[in-house]
């Protein structure tokens, strides 16, 4: 074997070697990457029951029921509502009428089980997410100063 074919193999085998170790980078990443919906874009895009993803919105009133440490409420982006199911501690400024962003997964029934529940931390704090998603729907409009409102239809 000559010098320049040794050479052209140990050039093919590194750029190979580094296509594996991006193509295994690339997947891992891909494992992990949480996508941001509304109930509104869960509705419209039909997303796979097994697909993880963070789901956000409103705690519509009157929504919240608990038994033992399962939390069954409704998340809404008041065009759209997907009920959820959360097993564990919702944090303490978890309440109705509040934002909040749920990670986890649709089940086969269309119900989103969250493994991780995150609520606002202060009355005018609303995580961005969510404050997006419902302009989007046309359901959040500004207010003077820093303050934002939630303005339902027909007020």
């Amino acid at each position: 074997m000559t010098r320049k074919r040794k050479r052209l193999l140990a050039v093919l085998g590194l750029v190979g070697g580094l296509a594996v170790a991006a193509a295994l980078v690339l997947s891992a990443f891909n494992d992990n990457l949480v996508f941001f919906h509304s109930p509104s874009d869960v509705a419209e895009k039909q997303l796979p029951a097994d697909r993880r993803f963070r789901l956000g919105g409103l705690v519509e009133q009157g929504s919240v029921k608990k038994d033992g440490l399962n939390t069954d409420f409704i998340v809404t982006d008041l065009r759209n509502s997907i009920p959820v199911r959360y097993t564990g501690m919702l944090p303490d400024l978890f309440r109705e009428g509040q934002g909040v962003v749920a990670n986890g997964r649709l089940d086969a029934q269309g119900r989103f089980i969250a493994s991780e529940v995150l609520a606002k931390h202060d009355e005018n704090y609303m995580p961005p997410e969510v404050a997006e998603a419902l302009k989007k729907s046309g359901q959040w409009h500004e207010k003077s100063g820093d303050h934002n409102k939630l303005v339902k239809p027909g007020s």
